[in-house]
């Protein structure tokens, strides 16, 4: 196989046969990894931009130190770097349903494995995020009972879903209960690829006290042309 792409890893798993590989990019001059779940790329390190800023947006809505948060999708490790570079962060659990992203990240395959693996605030959890959300599970990953922060990136978008089983989450119950694995002032954020969705945003709204989304916007595969995810930001009624 050509030095200029390598399949790194595949394996089958309960979703579909999930994939990485490394590659030059030409347009960029840059080697890229991706992540496929059968014929649907999941994740490119050319596209991060969104990944970091569900972060980031989420951290600057908080006060205080010692802030514990909770990460659903491990993707690249993007994300999670965003919130270990916050000094204030006490503690970070990154819940991941497929080991083998979670293998690729401790075996060092990934460029930011090595730093995240390494790093004792941080704790990958091999395991459903969304099944965790419906019950006491996230709450019950904060020392004190209480998080400072849920970010998602999991799925395309609150209407495109990578299963169905997901679908509950993004209703008025599903929301309820990432409200309540919060404290007073916590922020659920959450990525989306698609515009934002007015629905989602009621949803949000009926539950939060603060709603507001931000266009992230980044060069595209497309020569002069330009993409735009959309990051959710939800709070909670902060301390008076």
């Amino acid at each position: 196989m050509s030095a200029r792409f390598k399949v790194l890893d595949a394996r089958q798993t309960p979703m579909g046969v999930i994939s990485l590989r490394r590659r030059h990019d030409p347009v960029s001059d840059s080697v890229v990894y991706e992540a496929k779940l059968d014929d649907e790329f999941l994740m490119s390190s050319l596209f991060v931009a969104a990944e970091v800023e569900v972060a980031r947006l989420a951290l600057l809505e908080l006060d205080g130190d010692e802030l514990d948060v909770v990460v659903g999708g491990l993707g690249l490790g993007y994300t999670a770097h965003t919130v270990l570079a916050d000094p204030r962060v006490r503690s970070l659990v990154v819940v991941e349903a497929l080991d083998a992203v979670i293998d690729w990240h401790q075996q060092h395959l990934l460029p930011l494995g090595e730093s995240l693996s390494a790093d004792l605030r941080c704790r990958f959890l091999h395991g459903d995020f969304f099944a965790l959300a419906r019950g006491a599970g996230l709450a019950s990953e904060a020392p004190k009972g209480a998080l400072d922060a849920v970010v998602v990136d999991i799925d395309h978008s609150p209407r495109e879903l990578l299963h169905p089983s997901h679908a509950d989450f993004y209703r008025a119950d599903g929301v309820r209960q990432i409200h309540e694995a919060l404290r007073p002032g916590g922020v659920f954020s959450l990525w989306s690829n698609d515009p934002p969705d007015t629905e989602y945003e009621q949803t949000l709204g009926s539950v939060f006290a603060e709603v507001r989304t931000e266009i992230v916007r980044f060069p595209s595969a497309l020569p002069d042309q330009e993409a735009s995810n959309t990051v959710y930001l939800a709070t909670r009624t902060r301390p008076a």
